[in-house]
């Protein structure tokens, strides 16, 4: 099954890249999500290095909102990992382009990553892998720290304003859209639909649904904004 060393390693991976992504308009006007460049190269780019860094061989890209775009990128770049492009005929939603990406993964017996086209870390991955197998997990989810876009008051004991706090991070861990999948879930994703209606919420009552807390680089790419504070950040860690 999986590769084991130091840490495990998984040697495929699907990378969601199908939707339209409003949200990032302009930006997304003529590219898909995965496509919007931060710190000068295209999330997928940034992805793609991690998950090569981390031993994974083979990369599904599943495309739908403007996949040529994706495509003809794809096949102009250089990457150590072989990437290939499946490309949705009609939307599927997120669990459905799951398991319609896996289809298209070579090693069908074998262990699967999967993550979101909006999101960006530099965790380790093999942590999260080894937390998967020593879980004994069907499917884990990589968690990330909730922060508030709001500035926080902090209060005395007489319940005046001792200070702010902007944006905090808060004791909740919310879906981080990084997973390690067993090859048997392809078979409980939906056709149609979100892992995260269906899937999710069944692997949970089964208690066979692990999660890892992201302690790490971590950040979900979903509006201009986040475009400009992820790339300040990336040029910061200098990766």
């Amino acid at each position: 099954m999986s590769i084991t060393g130091k840490s495990a390693e998984v040697r495929q991976a699907v990378i969601l890249a199908g939707g339209q992504a409003t949200r990032l308009r302009p930006y997304t006007d003529d590219r898909p999500k995965a496509m919007v460049p931060v710190g000068g190269r295209p999330i997928v780019d940034w992805q793609l290095e991690w998950l090569s860094q981390a031993g994974c061989e083979h990369v599904v890209v599943s495309c739908g909102y403007l996949a040529e775009v994706m495509d003809k990128h794809l096949a102009d770049q250089s990457y150590s990992a072989t990437v290939e492009v499946a490309v949705e005929s009609e939307p599927l939603g997120r669990g459905g382009a799951l398991r319609y990406a896996a289809g298209h993964l070579p090693y069908p017996q074998e262990r699967w990553l999967a993550l979101n086209g909006d999101v960006l870390c530099r965790f380790p991955l093999g942590d999260l892998i080894d937390r998967h197998q020593t879980a004994g997990a069907m499917a884990t989810i990589a968690l990330a720290q909730y922060r508030t876009t709001w500035g926080i008051a902090t209060l005395d004991e007489k319940d005046r304003i001792a200070g702010f706090v902007q944006s905090p991070r808060l004791p909740y861990w919310i879906n981080g859209g990084i997973y390690v999948f067993e090859p048997e879930v392809v078979d409980l994703l939906p056709l149609r639909g979100d892992h995260e209606d269906t899937t999710f919420p069944q692997l949970a009552v089964d208690k066979r649904l692990a999660a890892y807390k992201i302690e790490s680089y971590w950040r979900g790419v979903d509006t201009v904004k986040d475009v400009k504070e992820a790339g300040e950040e990336i040029g910061l860690q200098g990766w």
